[in-house]
């Protein structure tokens, strides 16, 4: 059984640890927490620790803390020669301090805090420097989910750029479409059934097929009608870089 300890208390590091309390083939040995009460609904008073000094013996140290955090914390930590992975999908393996076995647990999910989420559908993606931490890594992994995957750090870079385009970005075009909606006393519900759909198509077709609208159709009309509704100068500068993206797109096919 693997003996797992989490160094962290944000968004990441409460899933992670909600998820490998629950998990059967692994322990979770301790969890460290600069403020304790952030993680005390998750586990015994007895498991969370507040000093890096009183870490407990593990086989797999997972950092989850901000990237820019990274780096302090691994150099901090009281031990050598062990396992230690951090789990940012855009930083290094080589950020963590070489005393240790670096590695990478990138958990490829948007987490929200009280949002339970399904990690066994959750994607972890691993890298190791060193070539005997993939089984270890593995077998962690595979205890909360069903889907693990091997990729470098180059790699998680460009799937992190992609997710920040699939999620964030086309949840901030969520944002200003709720305020086109109250800005004209119409309820945002409305679109809910249209975005689930949107998002259930692309399980059985390619983001390319399932593509509609107006600039999928070359519909000039209809996108002139738009850009002339929309007097937000931002909000027609980015209808029109989306529109001529997804007419370009479409040329390549």
């Amino acid at each position: 059984m693997v003996k797992v300890c989490i160094i962290g208390s944000g968004n990441v590091a409460q899933h992670l640890i909600a998820a490998f309390e629950a998990a059967e083939a692994t322990e979770l040995v301790q969890v460290f927490a600069r403020d304790k009460s952030k993680v005390a609904h998750l586990v015994p008073e007895e498991k969370i620790t507040s000093d890096l000094k009183n870490l407990v013996d593990a086989d797999l140290y997972i950092i989850s803390v901000t990237d820019g955090a990274i780096k302090e914390v691994s150099a901090d930590l009281p031990f050598s020669g062990k396992c230690v992975a951090h789990t940012s999908g855009s930083v290094s393996i080589d950020v963590i301090d070489g005393k240790n076995r670096s590695a990478v647990f990138y958990p490829l999910q948007t987490f929200t805090k009280n949002k339970p989420v399904n990690f066994k559908e959750i994607p972890i993606c691993i890298e190791a420097m060193h070539e005997t931490d993939y089984a270890l890594l593995t077998q962690a992994a595979s205890a909360i989910s069903g889907v693990v995957q091997t990729i470098d750090s180059s790699q998680r870079k460009a799937l992190h750029v992609a997710a920040v385009f699939v999620c964030n970005f086309v949840n901030h075009l969520y944002a200003i479409g709720n305020d086109i909606c109250r800005e004209n006393q119409l309820d945002f519900d409305l679109l809910k059934p249209l975005i689930a759909e949107t998002a259930n198509k692309i399980r059985l077709l390619s983001p390319q097929q399932a593509q509609t609208g107006p600039a999928a159709r070359n519909d000039t009309t209809t996108i002139d009608t738009h850009l002339a509704f929309l007097h937000d100068a931002q909000r027609k500068t980015l209808y029109e870089t989306l529109t001529q993206s997804i007419i370009q797109h479409g040329k390549k096919l």
